[in-house]
């Protein structure tokens, strides 16, 4: 079975441009999230999925100086993206990543990944009902699932967004949530502001710029340190049907 990670990354931000790119400890936030996703165990493969625009020849160069794939496609119609680069790796399983989350912990894709295989289904993620902090989603469906999707899905949100299509209809996919016992989903650790990217070159900091720490190290380290989750606690998270 063909397990690929597909990255979706690209320059364009309304909010903070070019984050994808942006200097974190010493390496981009794409090369973060790139080095974390080779620790996990269970990819075949991991591709980075990014537009057309020219704006995004410099995610190619990038992606060209750590030697990773990297797949061309819509700017805005990112499902169609997704279809496509899949197609194009031989994916049977895709395993979806945004390149704004460079503490994606790469036991918690293992630990996704293995629960989709062990009851069947065509998608399984940590981020249904959130309980996760923000930053640490996992989504795992078929390729069979994307394709009926990119047949299917016609609102805008949808095209954008990937999988909305397949997660809020349980009547036409069979899907798996995962979840914690304790509810962390107060904390957030994507990167979308200013604040965002402050709070994360602070955590990267206190770990020496390395990126082989996981989630609950980080999360101790908000509990000695309580005052670097107000940095961008006042953050609202854009919301997918806006």
């Amino acid at each position: 079975m063909n397990i690929v990670a597909i990255v979706q990354a690209r320059m364009g931000s309304t909010r903070l441009p070019g984050k994808v790119l942006m200097n974190l400890g010493g390496q981009s936030v794409l090369a973060r999230v790139v080095r974390r996703l080779r620790r996990a165990n269970s990819l075949a493969n991991i591709v980075v999925a990014t537009s057309v625009s020219r704006s995004d020849d410099a995610v190619v160069t990038e992606c060209e100086r750590i030697n990773l794939q990297c797949f061309r496609g819509s700017e805005h119609d990112v499902l169609d993206r997704y279809h496509r680069c899949a197609q194009s790796s031989g994916a049977d399983v895709v395993v979806r990543i945004t390149a704004d989350c460079p503490l994606i912990d790469p036991e918690l894709v293992d630990m996704v990944i293995k629960a989709f295989l062990k009851v069947p289904c065509d998608y399984a993620s940590n981020a249904i009902v959130p309980t996760y902090p923000r930053g640490l989603d996992v989504e795992v469906f078929t390729a069979a699932a994307l394709s009926r999707a990119w047949q299917k899905a016609m609102r805008a949100y949808e095209r954008e967004h990937v999988t909305p299509y397949i997660y809020e209809r349980p009547e036409l996919f069979r899907l798996q949530s995962i979840g914690t016992d304790v509810d962390y989903s107060r904390y957030r650790w994507t990167l979308d502001t200013v604040e965002d990217l402050e709070l994360l070159r602070e955590i990267y900091a206190r770990f020496g710029s390395q990126d082989d720490f996981g989630w609950r190290e980080v999360l101790g380290l908000m509990d000695s340190e309580p005052h670097l989750t107000a940095i961008n606690a006042h953050v609202v998270q854009k919301a997918v049907h806006a």
